[in-house]
């Protein structure tokens, strides 16, 4: 006679992939992005043409937990998005066209809307969530300090559903490689509104613009991380007094 001691295991609980692809088609420009916020694979998405024949590599990286490739045209938003997506854990592809020849405004503009709404369709994606609870089951909270050598940036991040940005990075230089200073806080701002989110991201010191504009979106990346991050047994429980966001 035999003895079974296994402990009676409870079933195991799937979570709904967290993804979505999201195209932001304008007289101005082309942005399609897709996104999982848990890494992993990429749904299913498209590439154009000119995208695979002028293929740049140095915004994409891939492992056996994240696919990342970002190719919209200028050079250091290519670097902020790759490190904001590295350091949120998330898989992230996007690629933009926009009128550079103008200058560089529309296309990280709506860069960054294309983003916040594909984050939004991605939080919503699981079963348990609707748009008006987006962030059931979820911290909703999250904050961070990110180190760049001599560089220090805080983040604070809400999934309030009320969208507002406070983004002060303290840059001097008018341009940083091909992109204008003064469209990170702008991209940030549109990121937030589009995603639904409250976030304050501030560089406390730097004496570096580079440095200071990097970890500032490696803060907000891992307070990302951690206010998208599912809490368990409150699965279907929205983090709110009002009982909806």
């Amino acid at each position: 006679m035999t003895s079974n001691n296994t402990e009676p295991r409870s079933p195991s609980v799937n979570p709904a992939a967290r993804s979505a692809t999201f195209k932001r088609v304008t007289n101005e420009t082309r942005v399609a992005v897709a996104l999982s916020l848990d890494g992993g694979p990429l749904p299913a998405h498209e590439v154009e043409e000119d995208a695979k024949k002028e293929h740049r590599s140095h915004a994409a990286q891939s492992s056996g937990s994240q696919t990342i490739s970002i190719d919209t045209g200028i050079g250091f938003l290519d670097h902020m998005l790759h490190a904001l997506a590295k350091h949120a854990g998330w898989s992230l592809a996007i690629q933009s066209r926009g009128d550079l020849y103008i200058d560089d405004h529309h296309t990280t503009e709506d860069t960054f809307l294309a983003l916040g709404t594909c984050f939004r369709q991605a939080l919503t994606a699981s079963s348990s969530s609707t748009p008006s609870s987006s962030a059931a089951g979820l911290a909703r909270f999250g904050s961070a300090y990110a180190p760049l050598d001599e560089a220090l940036s805080r983040a604070v991040v809400d999934l309030s559903n009320r969208p507002f940005a406070v983004v002060e990075l303290g840059l001097r230089r008018e341009k940083i490689g091909d992109l204008s200073a003064e469209m990170l806080p702008h991209g940030l701002l549109s990121f937030a509104q589009t995603a639904g989110l409250t976030l304050h991201v501030d560089c406390l010191r730097g004496a570096n613009d580079h440095h200071r504009a990097e970890s500032a979106f490696k803060a907000l990346a891992v307070a990302l991380r951690i206010a998208t991050a599912r809490v368990p047994g409150r699965e279907h429980d929205v983090p709110s007094t009002k009982g909806v966001l």
